[in-house]
Formats: structure tokens, sequence, C-alpha cells
């Protein structure tokens, strides 16, 4: 990897400077903007404002996401943007417009348990909950729902999108927003015979095998225990 700086003609020590740049930046702005995905863009321009060698931000990025894993024991994990299902184009997009529309989130690599103990923060975790529940309503209804259908489905929780001082979420639609921002969900306005109406789909964030994996297992454990009580009674 030196021999590809030296090529570019670029010191270690400002290979060094660039990459540490790049790692505040990734770390500062998670914590500022409550998890969402970084652009790709937003990386790349931290180099390019001083340098125009085209390969040298990829070196850059990739050095400070092998720095994030060894030193700060995260997974700095890609993500490609998707688009709404149904505007999703027959052909294979362009290899540059993928590389424009790559996005970046942390993940800690500690095991969950240890994760839990020391990484999360606890003054979240209604958030995640949250989450949780409105992702497990779209997974169920197919991966695809009515904004009106998920606040029914809320209604049920005590939650109304009109409220905006909830004692625990505050404004309701700014929460649901916000899983739009952190790519948990996207949305679009499609045309019915009704007339227009709000869709919200799972994201990419949300059909990562990780999470997909979690919301089947804790699925099918509230399923089996619904089906023992029943039984019982």
């Amino acid at each position: 990897m030196e021999d590809e700086y030296s090529q570019l003609d670029i010191s270690i020590q400002e290979k060094d400077k660039l990459v540490a740049e790049v790692i505040r930046y990734v770390l500062f702005k998670t914590h500022q903007s409550s998890g969402c995905p970084i652009r790709r863009e937003e990386l790349t321009q931290i180099v390019a404002k001083n340098y125009h060698q085209r390969s040298l931000p990829s070196l850059v990025i990739n050095e400070a996401r092998e720095k994030l894993s060894s030193i700060f024991g995260f997974d700095m994990k890609e993500l490609n943007r998707m688009r709404p299902s149904s505007n999703r184009p027959a052909a294979r997009a362009s290899q540059q417009s993928n590389v424009d529309a790559k996005s970046y989130v942390i993940i800690s690599k500690l095991p969950a348990d240890q994760c839990t103990k020391y990484v999360e923060n606890k003054d979240a975790s209604h958030l995640t909950g949250f989450a949780f529940v409105v992702i497990g309503i779209i997974h169920l209804a197919g991966g695809k729902l009515s904004e009106e259908n998920i606040w029914h489905q809320l209604k049920k929780l005590g939650l109304s999108e009109s409220d905006e001082k909830n004692p625990v979420f505050g404004n309701c639609k700014q929460t649901l927003d916000m899983l739009v921002q952190q790519r948990y969900l996207q949305k679009e306005k499609v045309t019915g015979p009704e007339g227009n109406i709000v869709m919200y789909e799972l994201a990419e964030r949300a059909l990562d095998e990780s999470i997909s994996a979690e919301l089947k297992k804790y699925i099918s454990q509230v399923v089996n225990k619904e089906t023992t009580t029943q039984e019982d009674d």
C-alpha cells in the first residue's frame, strides 16, 4: 500500500493525516447525526479538497476502514442505496452511479452482550425498540406498507402521528422519519385510485442479513409464545 501512495507522490505523513481526518469525520458525524449513513462523496471531498489524484480517495477510505476496525473495533459497513421497488430500472445502473450511491455506517464488532453493556446508549433504547417494532410490522406485511396502515398499527401501542409531545418519543412522526434518514426505511408517494398515498418500504439497513436474522428470530419467539399461551388456555 505504501508503494501505491509513493506512486501518487504522497508522503507517509500526508497520508496518515488524511486517514486521521476521515476517521475523525466518520466518528463525529455518526454521533452528531444519530447513526445516519455517511455518503462516500462526503469522505471523498475530505481528500479531494487539497489533492486531485483520482485513486487517492479510495486508498485513504480503505485504510480508514482498516484502522477503524483494528484500533476502534468498528466495522465501517458499506451500503448501496436502494431505490423504491416501484422505481427500480430493469437495466443495471452504471458503475459510477453505484459508487456515487454508496454510503457507510459504523457497527461495533464486540460480541452482542459486551456491546449492550459497554457501547449501546441506554438512553436511546426506546428508539431502538420503536425501530424494531416498525421494521417488524413492515416485514410481516411483505416489506412494504402504507403510512396509514403503519399508524393504524402503532395506535394500538398508544402512538399517534399527530402526537408532537409524546413523553417518550417527543414528535412521533419525526421519530418515524428518522428511520428513513437512518436508511432502515424508505418512502415514496404513489398515485392510486384514491389519490396519492405514502408508502414505506424496508431499506438496505433493515434488509441486512444481521438485522433480518435477528428480526425473524424474535418474531418466531413471539409467535411461538402466543401459540403456547393459546394452547394452555
